[in-house]
């Protein structure tokens, strides 16, 4: 089967050329993962990668739920830290994942998003404010990353002057580690997360206030279930997702809009056009490239391959959202695209808990933006951009950007 550059900066800057030919040449295909050894079944075509998506019961999170009973008594103990990292929605399957969601879910509703709004609004003005008169600007770091951080956190209940620590947390957590050195360097940074939480659970326990910690914490005092691990796990969980998604959004948005000036200029004539465009920016170059690991729960035939029980499946969402065979002119940006069925933030079950949030963030940061400072381009050529190297992220590691006072 043929090999395919899958990691490093050439792909990150543009995957999509590949991922075509791996579409067209076989949309379920084997092949090696990052460190060159473990295989991996990448799946690239939209219908498959629906399917995958689709059927949480043969295609797992928790790879424990592939084994038999013998394998299952073979297999040792976590540690104590990979306990508390693990325990979250995105690894768990049918009843322990429903649990969990459905506990989260109250805290997502469309009327509690709709609520945020002028928080979300604030924030972006606050944030503009203090670079606007600058005249150039790192646009990652100083909007697309602060917006949506200082949003969850606030929700969470954290002070947001350690957003830059849980930036570094965070980014411990998603990226995969190769060698002993890396899991090391790793660990430290992800037992130094899980610390700090716990200091702040003990507080809550002992002065709750009106934050999503605290009602994470009630919850499992009132018997609902959650375990120590499982606070642990959510909690991580919704700090990391909570802004990775949508500071890559926005960037990746932004970056699309100024590479089509003419998409730009039917946005600027007709703001209302912002949900729209929102959809168009998740499918054509979504935050999330890849989504979290799957696992064959039995043998399974998909694309006319063969995959086995216990064999790892890696969905490439940013792949799926370029397919001409779902999307026509595929490759083109159009924020009036009609039935725009990306899959930006997954499908089925384990469909994005912060979809609603992410998108009102979204096209409050990508409207103000251009409000305030139409004029903004890049400082920089879009060739020498450099991409955050994390396979399953889609996101640009700075934006340096330029515009007229």
């Amino acid at each position: 089967m043929k090999s395919y550059s899958l990691y490093g900066p050439e792909f990150k800057a543009n995957p999509f050329p590949t991922y075509a030919e791996m579409r067209q040449n076989s949309p379920v295909c084997y092949h090696p993962g990052i460190d060159g050894e473990n295989k991996i079944w990448f799946v690239t075509g939209a219908k498959e990668v629906e399917t995958v998506l689709r059927d949480h019961k043969r295609f797992v999170k928790n790879w424990r739920n592939t084994l038999t009973p013998e394998e299952l008594a073979e297999q040792g103990e976590p540690s104590e830290l990979v306990k508390l990292l693990d325990q979250h929605m995105l690894n768990l399957d049918s009843g322990d994942h429903a649990r969990l969601r459905g506990l989260i879910n109250k805290a997502f509703t469309p009327r509690m998003v709709n609520q945020m709004q002028g928080r979300v609004q604030s924030i972006a003005d606050s944030l503009l404010d203090e670079f606007a008169h600058l005249g150039q600007a790192d646009l990652i770091d100083t909007y697309a990353f602060p917006l949506p951080i200082v949003v969850i956190m606030e929700m969470l209940g954290i002070p947001v002057e350690d957003r830059q620590q849980f930036r570094i947390w965070s980014h411990a957590f998603i990226a995969p580690t190769i060698n002993d050195e890396e899991w090391q360097n790793a660990r430290q940074l992800l037992t130094d997360f899980t610390n700090f939480l716990r200091d702040v659970f003990d507080e809550r326990r002992r002065a709750p206030q009106d934050d999503l910690i605290s009602g994470l914490i009630e919850a499992e005092e009132a018997g609902d279930k959650l375990s120590e691990a499982e606070l642990f796990g959510m909690v991580i969980l919704l700090i990391v997702a909570g802004h990775e998604t949508t500071t890559n959004l926005i960037g990746n948005g932004v970056l699309a809009l100024l590479q089509y000036p003419d998409q730009l200029a039917k946005l600027m004539q007709d703001p209302t056009l912002i949900d729209s465009a929102i959809e168009e920016m998740l499918r054509y170059d979504g935050p999330v490239e890849r989504a979290t690991m799957r696992f064959a729960a039995e043998d399974i035939e998909l694309g006319g391959q063969c995959i086995q029980r216990k064999d790892a499946v890696s969905v490439a969402l940013s792949s799926a959202n370029r397919d001409d065979k779902r999307f026509d002119a595929p490759n083109a940006f159009d924020i009036t695209r009609q039935n725009n069925k990306h899959l930006g933030f997954g499908y089925g079950v384990h469909y994005c808990v912060g979809a609603q949030l992410a998108r009102m963030e979204g096209a409050i940061a990508i409207k103000s933006l251009f409000q305030r400072l139409p004029h903004l381009r890049l400082d920089v050529p879009v060739e020498s951009l450099t991409w955050d190297t994390v396979p399953i992220i889609r996101g640009m590691k700075e934006m340096p950007m330029a515009w007229d006072l």
